[in-house]
């Protein structure tokens, strides 16, 4: 069995550690503790990561958050892969910070990489898991607040949040969505 897993972020040094590359941090986390390490190819940092039987194919899309789409149906063509065989790992602001929510499928909640996805797919039905980053930011400022850089507080929080979600990957490649969902989504 085989599967795409896709953390969206923006690539440049601007938007390291920022709360919308939460999907880069998430799959920098595995593959850290993994020992395993990304390679640059067509639109985006590729790792391939093994656990019981199973390959996990880590996509970090180059294209840009607005463009993620491109990438990820490059990567579902070329590995020959369902949609219901990928893993969308996203930020969200409905959630407070470090809930974790996976889904079958929605809509993208406002978020612009989420929806170039539906778009180019032209659907919405796909795993994803949503990492919630709050909305702690006054009006007008939404922006900036998404493209910030984590607080003393997220930072100290981050790394047990981050196994999380490396827990998460490795039980949806394993036991399926539906399981994962019900195993995660109560915590």
């Amino acid at each position: 069995m085989k599967f795409l897993i896709v953390g969206l972020g923006n690539i440049g040094a601007e938007y390291a550690d920022t709360r919308h590359n939460i999907g880069f941090n998430i799959l920098d986390a595995l593959a850290s503790a993994s020992n395993i390490s990304f390679t640059t190819q067509r639109y985006g940092d590729v790792a391939e990561y093994k656990f019981k039987g199973r390959t996990f194919i880590l996509l970090k899309p180059s294209t840009y958050m607005n463009l993620s789409g491109k990438a990820v149906s490059y990567w579902m063509q070329k590995e020959k892969l369902s949609a219901d065989q990928m893993l969308i790992l996203v930020d969200d602001l409905a959630l407070p910070y470090g809930t974790i929510r996976i889904r079958a499928k929605g809509s993208d909640g406002g978020h612009n990489g989420l929806k170039n996805i539906n778009e180019v797919l032209g659907h919405q039905s796909y795993p994803r898991l949503r990492f919630g980053i709050g909305d702690e930011f006054n009006k007008g400022q939404q922006v900036d607040y998404v493209l910030g850089k984590w607080g003393k507080e997220e930072l100290a929080k981050l790394p047990e949040r981050l196994d999380t979600c490396i827990s998460i990957i490795k039980s949806f490649g394993t036991i399926g969505l539906a399981r994962t969902m019900n195993q995660f989504n109560n915590k």
